[in-house]
């Protein structure tokens, strides 16, 4: 991809702690073009590094030029979590070739860049990369899990004067990370944009939920029993779709699937902390039979009532496909009489 630096929206995009699965995402883009789709928005994507041909001294002369302000630089991407361990060197993770951590790296670059924006949800609260004992001492950008601060502290704003932009998801999905930085190349992007945890909210401000196609079942609490089940897995499955904010169902990957859709329960991975929900993700925990995760605003006793009524009023087509792995019973076919 041929570079102006002096003409358009420069991104560069670093990777940290993390698999790369936010990259592979985003090459899934419903596009056939990914570069020209860049291009077409005014974006010149400075340095990637899986997708650009500048490897070693090149690369790093970029780095360097961004960081001196001899590039303008309008986004920096970070994927993957920040690893400032051992003992708060950052040690774990040195950029190849530069002699220097990813973290000073990533301190440089985010004080003269006009937005930075982390790549998923390693790099928006720590992620994966963060669980269990945590021995990198891996976190976000700006956030530790629910907790601000991470890596570049609570009162860091970049250039625009806005903090760090956190596109979240494990992976992230790739419309919402086109969409972000298409909105900050065209100058529509601004505060008002960003929700609580600085999630963009043209998919922050919708449910898992939404667009599910199991929601006939979830309407009559008809439940799934095992994975193969076509009924709701909230009940049994451990699915967080009615708590989980992300238009997954609405926003398909390549237009055709979703985690419901393939028949995995959501196991909220936009959100702070999914990585350890204290439980094995395929189960729901329960006090008393009844699920600890209810849906988004609403009151255990509301739950509790609208699911007795609804599973004493569920059709035995609904009862019967839930725990069958195909469509035992199709929809009756009323006689109209001519109305």
């Amino acid at each position: 991809m041929a570079i102006d630096a002096a003409k358009g929206f420069n991104v560069l995009w670093l990777q940290s702690g993390g698999c790369g699965g936010c990259t592979m995402s985003l090459l899934c883009a419903d596009t056939p073009d990914f570069f020209g789709t860049l291009n077409d928005a005014g974006i010149n994507l400075l340095w990637h590094p899986s997708l650009s041909l500048e490897t070693g001294s090149e690369a790093l002369r970029i780095l360097q030029a961004c960081a001196a302000g001899e590039i303008p630089l309008h986004a920096l991407c970070v994927e993957g979590s920040m690893l400032r361990g051992p003992h708060g060197s950052g040690r774990f993770h040195m950029l190849a070739g530069s002699g220097k951590p990813m973290t000073h790296w990533v301190q440089e670059l985010a004080a003269v860049a006009e937005y930075t924006v982390a790549i998923g949800t390693c790099a928006a609260f720590g992620g994966i990369t963060a669980a269990g004992s945590n021995p990198t001492d891996a976190c976000g950008l700006q956030y530790e899990g629910e907790r601000i601060g991470g890596l570049l502290g609570a009162a860091y704003r970049a250039r625009s004067g806005l903090p760090v932009i956190n596109v979240a998801g494990c992976p992230t999905h790739p419309n919402w990370v086109m969409e972000t930085l298409m909105a900050l190349a065209a100058g529509l992007f601004d505060a008002g944009q960003m929700d609580a945890l600085g999630r963009p909210r043209s998919y922050a401000d919708h449910l898992v939920h939404h667009g599910c196609t199991r929601n006939e079942f979830y309407e009559f609490k008809a439940s799934a029993e095992k994975p193969s089940d076509l009924g709701c897995m909230m009940e049994h499955m451990g699915c967080k779709g009615t708590q989980v904010h992300a238009d997954c169902n609405t926003r398909l990957w390549n237009g055709d699937g979703s985690c419901t859709r393939g028949g995995y329960a959501c196991i909220s991975c936009t959100e702070p902390g999914f990585e350890e929900p204290g439980h094995s993700f395929h189960q729901t925990p329960k006090i008393a039979g009844i699920p600890i995760g209810l849906p988004t605003d609403m009151p255990k006793a509301w739950f509790v009532a609208l699911a007795s009524l609804s599973k004493s009023a569920t059709p035995k087509r609904v009862r019967d496909n839930a725990t069958a792995d195909h469509l035992v019973q199709v929809p009756m076919i009323r006689k109209r009489r001519g109305k």
